[in-house]
This record gives C-alpha cells, structure tokens and sequence, in this order.
C-alpha cells in the first residue's frame, strides 16, 4: 500500500521516515518530493509497505505523531487525478 506523509519538517530524512515506519513492518520504498527548481524538500512524501494489514497500522499509528517538531499527516495515497483535457475538442459541450 501506498501512504501520503503530509506536515513534514523539511530537515526529515528518508532514514528517518524508513525507521519510523519500519516499526510497523516491511518497508519497499520510502521516497520524499523535493521541489524540482531548488531541489529543497516540499514538505511529504510517499511510504510503500509490502502488507496491507501493516500500512493500516502504520496510518493508525503514526497519524498525528511527531517527527522533527512536526505532527505528520499520514493516511493512504490517492491516485493522481488525470490531467489535461482528453475530449479531443475546445472543452465545450454540446449536447446531442
């Protein structure tokens, strides 16, 4: 399962994160989004767990909880919403 890590203090490390979570159990990827400008942290980032029942457990466990000064907010990552207008047309309805 996929799990979004919001609040972030920008001085969190992907060990830290991996540490944190492996309290819950296996840890496949750990991945913090830096700002593709400045290269600089943007504040979360995504948590991948092997077992479902332990991403819940590490949601549950960890929401709210501290890290670097920080209350992080943990819950499970949503899919991207698709961009971009695929209509094939000037986005304007017509209908038939």
């Amino acid at each position: 399962m996929n799990i979004y890590i919001g609040n972030m203090s920008y001085n969190t490390t992907e060990d830290q994160l991996r540490q944190a979570f492996e309290g819950f159990g296996e840890v496949s990827t750990v991945k913090i989004i830096m700002d593709r400008d400045s290269g600089e942290p943007r504040g979360f980032a995504f948590v991948e767990m092997a077992a479902n029942n332990e991403a819940v457990a590490a949601i549950s466990g960890l929401n709210g909880q501290d890290l670097n000064g920080r209350a992080m907010n943990v819950n499970e990552a949503k899919p991207r919403p698709q961009s971009g207008n695929f209509s094939g047309g000037n986005g304007s309805r017509k209908p038939y």
